[in-house]
C-alpha cells in the first residue's frame, strides 16, 4: 500500500491532501502543488488530469518544492501508484511503429540508448515484465514516461510528443 501527501505550499505547508491509490483528477482536492511527501511506495504524478501531460517519477522521500521532482510548475492533476514488481524485467523496443524495424530486448537499465541500440527514436515497444521509465535524454534526464506491462504501438501511446528516447530505467523498490 502506498501513501503520498500533496501540499499547496512549499516545505509541506498549506492545505494538504493524502492519497493511497490512483487518482485521475486531483483538482478538487487542491489548486496548486508546491511540495510532496511520499511516505510509501513509488508514484508517478502527472501535470494534467487522466494521467496526461508531464510525468514525474517519485520514489519514497520528501520533495519540499516542485523543482526537487524536476517539475516545470506547481501543477499536479493526477497520480498513479506503481506496484512493486517481483521477478524479472523484460521489454522489447522497436525503431518503427507497430513493432516493425530493428528490435532490441532489454532486461536491465540502459543509461544511453544510442550507445546500445544506435537509434534515439523508439516508435513502439512491448513491455513483457516489470515497470519501466523512458527518459528523453541519456543518463536518466529530461521528460519521463511510465511504461507498464502491455503493448505500445506508437510513441503517443506512452504519452510522448516525439519518439526521442535517451535512456531507459527499470522501476525497482531497491533503488
Amino acid at each position: 500500500m502506498g501513501k503520498i501527501i500533496f501540499y499547496e505550499d512549499r516545505n509541506f505547508q498549506g492545505r494538504s491532501y493524502e492519497c493511497s491509490s490512483d487518482c485521475a483528477d486531483l483538482h478538487s482536492h487542491f489548486s496548486r502543488c508546491n511540495s510532496i511527501q511520499v511516505e510509501s511506495g513509488h508514484w508517478m504524478v502527472y501535470e494534467r488530469p487522466n494521467f496526461m501531460g508531464y510525468q514525474y517519477f517519485l520514489p519514497r522521500g520528501e520533495y519540499p518544492d516542485y523543482q526537487r521532482w524536476m517539475g516545470f510548475n506547481d501543477c499536479v492533476r493526477s497520480c498513479r501508484m506503481i506496484p512493486e514488481h517481483q521477478g524479472s524485467y523484460r521489454m522489447r523496443i522497436f525503431e518503427r511503429p507497430d513493432f516493425a524495424g530493428q528490435m532490441l530486448e532489454l532486461t536491465e537499465d540502459c543509461p544511453s540508448l544510442y550507445d546500445l541500440f544506435h537509434y534515439n527514436d523508439i516508435h513502439s515497444c512491448n513491455v513483457h515484465d516489470g515497470y519501466w521509465i523512458f527518459y528523453e535524454h541519456p543518463h536518466y534526464r529530461g521528460r519521463q514516461y511510465l511504461l507498464r506491462p502491455g503493448e505500445y504501438r506508437r510513441y503517443s501511446d506512452w504519452g510522448a510528443l516525439s519518439p526521442r528516447i535517451g535512456s531507459i530505467r527499470r522501476i525497482t523498490y531497491s533503488s
